[in-house]
């Protein structure tokens, strides 16, 4: 007769060597720290603002290594207050897990201490959420200008195209 013990061993030893090799997580290869980190910005772009400049860019969806990123954490706008000046870091915008999973993958940022008339330019660092970070990604110089004044009401009149007729009386 078999005893319960020379059965029980056996399987004991089976779900222990089950649990061992099973794990969990992603099942592939760790990647080295130079192609962990995002791949570099290269859209980005400066427009004005009423309130300052906005800067826009695309969300880096892969590492430099090529793989699909999952982890991003956030970025850094680095600004100089002239074109050759040295980039200083500006700000840093952290991604929410509502933006890390959004099918958008565009971002944006206003930088509203910016003085009429000056020029400057911008850099944009991605980082992931282990640190790892990008290298700075193209930059653009712009020059904020003073809006034009909202036109007049009382004497603004809409162009007329030439193949609109005079209105009766005009």
């Amino acid at each position: 007769m078999t005893s319960i013990r020379s059965v029980l061993t056996p399987l004991f030893f089976l779900l222990c060597a089950l649990l061992l090799t099973s794990g969990c997580g992603v099942k592939s290869a760790p990647l080295p720290p130079e192609l962990a980190r995002p791949e570099r910005i290269v859209d980005l772009r400066a427009t004005p603002d009423a309130n300052g400049i906005k800067l826009s860019w695309g969300r880096p969806t892969r590492y430099s290594g090529g793989h699909t990123m999952r982890d991003l954490g956030g970025f850094v706008i680095l600004r100089a207050a002239t074109a050759n000046g040295q980039m200083e870091p500006l700000a840093e915008l952290p991604v929410t897990d509502r933006d890390r999973f959004s099918v958008e993958h565009e971002f944006s940022y206003i930088d509203n201490e910016t003085v009429v008339g000056q020029a400057y330019r911008y850099a944009i660092v991605s980082r992931t959420l282990d640190g790892y970070v990008s290298d700075a990604s193209n930059k653009v110089d712009f020059t904020r200008i003073k809006p034009p004044p909202p036109p007049n009401p009382d004497t603004f009149k809409l162009p007329q195209s030439p193949s609109t007729p005079p209105s009766p009386g005009g």
